[in-house]
């Protein structure tokens, strides 16, 4: 008998629908920031890892997806090492807050709007198709192309991490995961 599925368990259509949807209106990026916040939150008022392990979109997209494309190989020892996860969320976290300095450069006008989404952290690629006409603030533009870029990198670390190992090799060493993680040992004595 198929186990019944619940609400949650389709919200791998809304990590889908934010990747597509950036790349017609770039404003759709600040709705990322729900993959950070709740699970936040969650960790925080007593839903532990909750987030990670029933609502997190990506993660049932990586699955769904590894039933078909994943190697289904064992994840390597060093990717599950605490130097390899603290130091990707640290660097993960450089990232964050260079955008966001970025972002903030803009707002301040030391520097102009680049319509550009970063891969990998290195790659520029013009995104100037996807900026949206509306009347905001051409920092507000810059955080999303910044975030966008974040995110965009991540889903193709997740899919390349899917591919060669199992299809959730990703939350090993999400940075989300790694900070929900920490706020639950702190928190809960875990």
């Amino acid at each position: 008998m198929a186990k019944k599925k619940n609400w949650y368990d389709y919200l791998w259509i809304v990590s889908t629908l934010y990747i597509i949807l950036g790349f017609f209106n770039i404003l759709f990026a600040w709705l990322g920031l729900l993959c950070f916040l709740i699970p936040l939150v969650m960790s925080l008022t007593g839903g532990k890892k909750g987030y990670c392990n029933r609502y997190c979109g990506r993660g049932q997209l990586l699955t769904l997806l590894g039933k078909k494309f994943s190697k289904n190989l064992p994840i390597p020892k060093w990717i599950s090492s605490k130097w390899f996860r603290y130091g990707f969320l640290a660097f993960f976290l450089t990232m964050f807050f260079n955008m966001t300095f970025s972002t903030y450069l803009v707002f301040a006008g030391t520097n102009s709007l680049k319509e550009v989404v970063t891969l990998l952290w290195s790659f520029s690629l013009p995104w100037h198709f996807a900026s949206s006409s509306a009347p905001v603030a051409h920092w507000v533009k810059q955080f999303a192309f910044g975030f966008y870029s974040l995110m965009l990198t991540s889903t193709l670390l997740g899919l390349v991490t899917m591919v060669l190992f199992r299809p959730r090799t990703w939350c090993v060493y999400c940075p989300m995961g790694t900070m929900t993680q920490l706020v639950c040992k702190a928190k809960y004595k875990e």
